[in-house]
């Protein structure tokens, strides 16, 4: 049994995609790590991916952009892609943070293949800044330590970045919904 279908099973990141996250085998590169590429990604589907997928966030209304990564597996027919992750990336959710050329990766989400995270960190930084935006922000729970995004050339800015419970009901609509106590405060902001 592989560790995705442990953590399904213990719900930790939610049910399987109806059209599989890789049922197959994936193809190795000589290092072990399944053959990825990045893809462009519609916001409907990365959303759908992140509604199935993720642990605490839910799906985001708006976006200026989103990419996938893929892996390959291997198949009687051939080669075939599935979708293992997407990141979201919009206008920063701090107002005081939103310059106006500033972005932030909403949403990150993967099925749990390895390097999925740092390459779709990275595919996002790269486009982002292509386009012009600078700095591109992105907030992590302290308790999920920041390879892929130091392997993707994002620095962290500030530990307890959430700011505090009260904050997240100044908003109309707006509640805070924790998970344990990693919801409400004390996020890490990263910059790239």
């Amino acid at each position: 049994m592989t560790m995705l279908e442990d953590a399904h099973k213990a719900d930790a990141v939610g049910p399987p995609l109806e059209r599989g996250v890789v049922p197959l085998a994936p193809k190795r590169n000589d290092g072990g790590a399944p053959v990825l590429r990045v893809v462009p990604c519609d916001l409907k589907t990365a959303n759908e991916f992140v509604r199935k997928l993720h642990r605490h966030s839910r799906p985001v209304v708006g976006h200026k952009f989103a990419v996938g990564v893929e892996a390959c597996t291997r198949a009687a027919d051939g080669e075939q892609w599935a979708l293992v992750g997407v990141a979201i990336v919009g206008r920063p959710v701090a107002p005081r943070l939103d310059n106006g050329k500033a972005a932030e990766v909403t949403r990150l989400c993967t099925d749990g293949t390895r390097n999925a995270c740092s390459m779709l960190y990275g595919a996002a930084r790269r486009a982002a800044r292509a386009l012009g935006h600078e700095p591109i922000y992105t907030y992590t729970l302290p308790n999920e330590g920041g390879a892929s995004l130091r392997a993707a050339g994002f620095r962290l800015d500030k530990e307890d970045a959430g700011g505090s419970a009260a904050m997240w009901h100044s908003r109309p609509g707006r509640t805070a919904e924790p998970v344990g106590d990693d919801l409400v405060g004390g996020k890490w902001r990263w910059v790239g």
